[in-house]
């Protein structure tokens, strides 16, 4: 069985994929912060702002891997002509996600992506691969198709991942009350730095979930 925040269709909203349909499935739990606002001061990362405690969410529950197969093949527009895709994110997918489920979804016709932090090595056969490294952890996943630094963090320094084998590379300025100068910064890095490109929360932006 599989512990389920929300699952939900939506448009991608940062990074490689941006722009295209999808439908999230959030798992609970994470191995960096336990999500409650009483640990956050001493969580690994504790500066993440989604909720990924519980079932309570958008279709959450408690489900098998045929249980999710029939929901997103319920919540995807059967009209939509693009190749179904799921975004399978956390807070950290991997601590549940095993190679039944990833048949069972692929059995559907659909694409898998995860949104992962990198310090749990994946099952096969995932299509699309996301790391996005937290400072003070153990990075092993180091290859994929993109890798997304939310900047800056103390700790981690973009040139040190460059020598890891991901296709794409992308600065994602953090969010909150410095999102201005932190997207300033990014674009300061960047421009000197041209591997790397901006990766804007447009779903933010624009008010999608």
């Amino acid at each position: 069985m599989y512990f389920i925040k929300e699952i939900y269709y939506t448009i991608q909203g940062e990074g490689f994929y941006t722009g295209r349909p999808a439908i999230f499935i959030r798992f609970t739990g994470c191995n960096l912060w336990t999500g409650l606002e009483k640990d956050r001061e001493d969580a690994i990362c504790y500066w993440c702002d989604t909720n990924f405690i519980g079932t309570d969410g958008l279709n959450g529950g408690k489900y098998s891997a045929e249980e999710v197969k029939k929901i997103i093949k319920t919540l995807w527009p059967e009209d939509l002509a693009e190749n179904p895709y799921v975004v399978c994110t956390g807070g950290e997918p991997l601590l549940q996600m095993d190679d039944k489920f990833i048949r069972m979804v692929h059995e559907t016709g659909f694409e898998i992506g995860i949104e992962t932090n990198g310090t749990i090595l994946p099952p096969a056969d995932i299509d699309w691969i996301c790391v996005s490294p937290k400072a003070n952890t153990d990075l092993l996943l180091i290859k994929g198709d993109e890798l997304k630094i939310v900047f800056p963090q103390d700790g981690i320094k973009p040139k040190e991942h460059e020598g890891h084998d991901f296709d794409h590379f992308f600065l994602q300025p953090m969010d909150g009350p410095d999102l201005k100068s932190n997207t300033q910064k990014a674009k300061e890095f960047i421009a000197l730095h041209p591997r790397w490109k901006l990766s804007i929360q447009t779903h933010k932006i624009l008010g999608i979930p």
